[in-house]
């Protein structure tokens, strides 16, 4: 499987008015239906630190998948205060190039350990399942994991596939992504996993959710990312072995000398090159995606927010001293 070459069909979005409302899904519909209105709402680059102490969970099957759809978002958040975490599920055995089953494994751990440094991630974590198999293994056995890490980290926020995204084909995407989901909410249960309390680990549950997607899906987060595009670049570039771009500029830049021609966009070096490559073609969804919005680039998310109940809501709005 040639993982640098990715859908690039945006999702359908609506435009965000100013001032609106926090997203909220809302239910509503007749005699036995049940539909969902949705406000789409644009998230932009915070001054300061404003997320200073909470900590993020960047989930991804294979090594390039955070930085393809969510890498400009993690770089985001981290800038605004995040600790983040990199957490990679597959063994990334079956993509990208090498001479054996092992070199293809250490080529992309290599890759995927300089990806969270571009990141500004705390570390990198492997959880090793087989590459385009996760769907042979038990979800449950997965999902443990991730709780005691959610628990041991104290994860708030998890950026991972949607676990509702429509026309997802790879096991190895929907595994992670109903894995993720389930432990994002079991992690914060006294009755799941009681044992890990006997390791000093205490329930702690992610409260928000960046759900991205190759294909359809419902959207309503839109996130600025047109600050840090040249830095996600710089993180896609990273992915050697099996990224979208690798040294594809170099390449063509080679080859249209061989037909005595040039392309300006490439520059005068390989690393020019490689990086011009990556911003106008490997990562075009970005562009495609912010010009919907009036941005230069963005990332689309089903984006899912702390759950606050109808009395707490009430009474942060009306309670007043005594």
């Amino acid at each position: 499987m040639d993982r640098r070459v990715f859908l690039t069909a945006p999702a359908a979005a609506q435009a965000a008015l100013p001032g609106q409302a926090p997203p909220k899904e809302s239910e509503a519909g007749g005699t036995g239906s049940t539909s969902y209105q949705v406000n789409t709402v644009i998230e932009r680059r915070a001054p300061g630190k404003p997320h200073q102490g909470k900590v993020l969970a960047a989930i991804q099957p294979h090594c390039d998948d955070i930085p393809i759809f969510a890498g400009g978002t993690v770089l985001k958040l981290i800038e605004e205060g995040y600790t983040g975490y990199l957490i990679t599920l597959s063994d990334d055995s079956a993509a990208g190039d090498g001479a054996s089953y092992g070199e293809i494994v250490w080529k992309n751990e290599r890759d995927t350990q300089e990806v969270g440094r571009r990141l500004g991630c705390k570390d990198s974590l492997f959880l090793n399942y087989p590459n385009h198999n996760m769907d042979a293994w038990p979800i449950i056995e997965i999902r443990a994991r991730l709780v005691f890490l959610f628990r041991a980290l104290k994860v708030d926020t998890v950026l991972v596939y949607d676990p509702s995204a429509l026309y997802e084909r790879n096991p190895d995407h929907y595994v992670t992504a109903r894995a993720v989901e389930w432990a994002a909410a079991t992690a914060g249960s006294r009755w799941d996993y009681p044992e890990h309390f006997l390791a000093g680990v205490q329930p702690h549950a992610p409260k928000e959710r960046y759900y991205f997607a190759r294909g359809p899906q419902l959207v309503n987060r839109v996130v600025d990312i047109s600050a840090f595009i040249d830095q996600k670049v710089h993180v896609n570039l990273a992915n050697v072995t099996q990224g979208p771009a690798g040294d594809q500029g170099a390449r063509l830049k080679r080859r249209l000398a061989q037909e005595g021609k040039k392309l300006p966009l490439l520059g005068n070096d390989d690393a020019a090159a490689n990086r011009a490559y990556t911003k106008r073609f490997a990562l075009s969804r970005d562009r495609t995606r912010g010009q919907a919005h009036g941005l230069e680039y963005a990332e689309y998310f089903h984006y899912i927010g702390p759950d606050e109940s109808e009395v707490d809501d009430y009474v942060r709005r009306n309670a007043v001293p005594l």
